[in-house]
């Protein structure tokens, strides 16, 4: 009888014996006669030996075949890493390498429409018509091209010809608002605009064409702009007055007159630019390279998520979050990639388990939210929906309660397997994540993902087993950052992630690492509560207070002042027609104490409209900390990139009335 309440899932002979790791690990044996008796062992070796695993990386995908290499590593320093000098790869080239005739390599489906395949035959050769139309609009190696594009087909088209072309590719999704964008896009400079027309979210159109016309405006640096006319018949007029701007039609493209040609560059030449949240001053222009990703996601995807070619992978995301780059780089495995365009609750909270029965996916990436969402809802997917094909869900964006884990395992399918990942858009990858050797047990992550030398540390750099530290990378990665868009020097770079531990990646996660390996963590450490010394993320404050029926949603904070006072609000969202009263008041202290800790007992719990979110759904607890320390609402978001942007206003008034009262003292 199991008496291990906690343990949800397992590993049998497939994944022991037949998985994607377990081949890899028989694979290093014969070749390199290297043995490891478990996944601990190989993590070792990975993050230890970086010249041995990512070379057997490169070599176990065939990558061998496609060029040589001077050495793995030309120079190990962080930041500054030199990865495979005298490499030479294209990142479109090797999402083709895998293609096949007997599966599609898309599937795609808007809200209310039917899914729609296409071949990898035609892929291509949509590409390469987009990718020849750049050409001919003097795209050349290096140059940005920009995407303001929902889920669509045409957004992987227009990234996977922008990476043939040797351009530099980067988007944001049309549920930005403009000033948002144009803090990101004004950066990049890009030289062509591939625009969509509107977008679809929950059961609504929206006409987009204003705000490109707008964008293009905004955009001096904007030459060519390629109307993607998805929604609306093809444009007769132009979307911008900007007469030095040249409009093609997505639709009207001319057929290439060649086959599909890929530029031979660098491994660390650069692939795209991904975007920080926005949430803490000017947009981070992060960039990234080809060979570093085309490494970093054949191994994260095959090695860690188990990613195969006859999977369908459906991860719901906006094209905004990095989580679409993982899940376009599913191609590189010749998986049947899936993408949605549209709200994961529409036309209901259950509409996710709805859009995974109608594509047949078998690996389903979800947000945090949306699962306790679910969970609160009670939803019973497995019994409504088909899922036969779902083996496994992937779950990121923020911690996860514990008994959302339960949920998960309760309510689909049995023998699927809940995959917690967590890294971020730093890296766009896993840095503690899942793996089928190790079981899974609720609320922690199994395991540092290979190659990454994760560890965590107290605030003298000495390693923590068994308690919470920041969690930190002690080796390099080869997708870190290339550098920061408009950062000549390397300074914001580095005062990113190195300035705590000179040399050392800190992430800004609170993290625990046990003996095990197993990771659980608990926030960002920059918003972790600290009464009186004593830590605590702020996961483990929701994890308690969001069970509760009358509780929709909820932020806390810690926050310190200049007189050494320390303040601890909690915000809450009361559910439905709940009244947020002594009574209640009352039993959310009584939970929080004998629950968790009576040091974390907050000073104060106030009612609230909303709860404010980036766009993928985190909480915006930083920003609210440093308006409640004096900032300006203006100074801590970039407008369009957050939800209920209004509440920055209202916490600055909360502030202003808190001042005038006295802070309490440090409890």
């Amino acid at each position: 009888m199991n008496t291990d309440t906690d343990l949800l899932w397992s590993p049998g002979p497939r994944e022991l014996e037949h998985s994607n790791v377990a081949d890899f690990m028989t694979w290093v044996g014969e070749t390199r006669g290297l043995r490891f008796s478990g996944y601990a062992e190989l993590w070792r070796w990975s993050s230890t030996d970086l010249a041995g695993f990512w070379s057997a990386v490169w070599e176990f995908y065939g990558l061998d075949a496609v060029s040589g290499y001077d050495r793995v590593l030309g120079q190990a320093s962080m930041p500054g890493a030199d990865w495979f000098p005298g490499a030479r790869l294209n990142f479109a080239e090797r999402c083709f390498a895998r293609a096949t005739d007997t599966r599609p390599a898309l599937v795609c489906l808007t809200e209310d429409g039917t899914p729609e395949e296409t071949s990898w035959q035609e892929l291509r050769r949509q590409v390469a018509d987009v990718a020849a139309a750049l050409r001919g609009m003097g795209v050349e190696p290096g140059d940005r091209v920009a995407g303001y594009l929902p889920n669509l087909r045409q957004t992987v088209v227009a990234l996977l010809a922008t990476a043939a072309v040797g351009a530099v590719w980067t988007a944001c999704s049309p549920d930005f608002g403009t000033p948002s964008v144009l803090a990101r896009l004004q950066q990049a400079r890009p030289t062509v605009l591939v625009a969509a027309d509107g977008c679809r979210h929950g059961g609504r159109t929206y006409d987009k064409r204003p705000d490109v016309a707008e964008l293009v405006d905004g955009l001096p640096t904007v030459r060519h702009l390629l109307a993607v006319d998805s929604l609306f018949p093809a444009p007769t007029e132009p979307w911008s007055a900007r007469p030095d701007v040249r409009r093609h039609t997505w639709s009207a493209l001319p057929t290439a007159e060649g086959p599909l040609a890929f530029a031979d560059v660098p491994f660390g030449h650069p692939l795209w630019i991904l975007w920080s949240s926005g949430t803490t001053g000017i947009p981070k222009g992060i960039v990234q390279s080809h060979g570093g990703i085309v490494v970093e996601l054949l191994k994260a995807l095959g090695l860690g998520v188990d990613l195969r070619p006859e999977d369908r992978y459906l991860f719901i995301t906006s094209t905004s979050w990095m989580v679409w780059n993982f899940l376009v780089g599913g191609l590189l495995h010749g998986s049947t990639v899936v993408l949605y365009d549209g709200s994961p609750t529409y036309p209901g909270v259950d509409g996710a388990w709805e859009i995974a029965e109608r594509t047949g996916a078998t690996v389903l990436g979800l947000g945090a939210a949306y699962l306790t969402a679910a969970e609160k809802a009670d939803s019973r997917p497995a019994d409504t929906y088909g899922l036969g094909n779902l083996r496994t869900v992937l779950q990121t964006g923020s911690t996860l309660p514990p008994s959302t884990w339960h949920w998960v395992h309760e309510r689909l399918t049995p023998g699927v397997r809940l995959q917690s990942i967590c890294g971020g858009t730093d890296v766009c990858s896993v840095l503690a994540g899942s793996t089928p050797l190790l079981p899974v047990r609720a609320g922690r992550i199994q395991a540092p993902a290979l190659g990454v030398a994760l560890a965590s540390w107290d605030p003298e750099g000495r390693p923590l087993t068994g308690e919470q530290g920041e969690l930190v990378v002690t080796a390099p990665l080869p997708s870190m950052p290339l550098h920061f868009v408009g950062d000549p020097d390397g300074a914001r770079y580095r005062a990113s992630y190195f300035d705590t531990y000179p040399g050392v990646w800190r992430h800004g996660d609170w993290v625990t690492v046990d003996a095990d390996l197993s990771v659980v963590v608990a926030g960002r450490s920059d918003s972790t509560l600290n009464r009186s010394g004593v830590r605590m993320g702020s996961a483990d404050i929701y994890a308690v207070v969001d069970r509760l029926p009358e509780i929709a949603d909820s932020l806390v904070l810690g926050v310190e002042q200049p007189n050494g006072a320390y303040f601890m609000p909690l915000f809450v969202v009361p559910a439905d027609d709940a009244e947020l009263d002594d009574a209640l008041r009352a039993r959310i202290v009584s939970a929080i104490r004998s629950g968790l800790s009576p040091r974390h007992v907050p000073d104060v719990i106030v009612r609230i409209p909303a709860v404010p979110r980036t766009l993928t759904g985190k909480k915006l607890e930083v920003p609210v900390k440093r308006v409640l320390q004096g900032a300006r609402p203006g100074e801590v978001s970039s407008p369009g990139s957050i939800t209920h942007p209004e509440m920055l206003t209202w916490f600055a008034e909360f502030a202003a009335r808190e001042a005038g009262a006295g802070r309490p003292a440090d409890g």
